[in-house]
């Protein structure tokens, strides 16, 4: 489906439960890495970050990284904390989400794309038929950031008002 409305919202990663994807039928649950579990000049997780990535795990929740990025951080950090990671996804193509899935066995509906962009996270996810989940991005340390954040906020807006989001 090509939408660039996400299907939720939350203001940050870690607000998301293992109860609240499992009550979706969502079991795996795919993860920008950029700005949404890091911000881009960061290099050492929050220890929040941690404990939500230990609690999904032990909700049974699989988690994988599906990144556009092609620097090693993701991958890094993904080795260290033993999460599934795919890179150079080519997001909002369908390429690397139906990778992850390939590789979890997982149908699109029972998984989601939480990332922090309507313009590749979202998109993505929509057009692989995966939940698509928006969060707030955690630093937008420069102009362009800003400036595509504010081009999503028409979106945002119209989510909200479709009564999608989860407060």
């Amino acid at each position: 489906m090509l939408s660039l409305l996400p299907r939720l919202i939350f203001h940050k990663l870690t607000d998301i439960t293992p109860e609240f994807l499992h009550q979706r039928g969502i079991r795996l649950l795919m993860l920008d890495f950029d700005n949404t579990m890091l911000p881009y000049t960061a290099q050492i997780p929050q220890p929040e970050l941690l404990s939500w990535i230990d609690r999904m795990k032990q909700g049974g929740i699989q988690l994988c990284v599906v990144s556009n990025s092609r620097k090693q951080k993701a991958t890094v950090f993904c080795r260290a904390h033993n999460i599934g990671c795919i890179t150079h996804s080519c997001k909002p193509t369908s390429r690397g989400i139906r990778r992850c899935l390939t590789r979890f066995d997982a149908e699109p509906r029972q998984a989601a794309l939480v990332g922090d962009q309507i313009f590749t996270d979202v998109l993505g996810a929509n057009c692989a038929g995966a939940t698509s989940i928006l969060v707030k991005p955690l630093h937008l340390h420069n102009f362009w950031l800003k400036l595509r954040h504010g081009v999503e906020q028409p979106f945002i807006f119209a989510a909200r008002n479709r009564r999608i989001t989860k407060p």
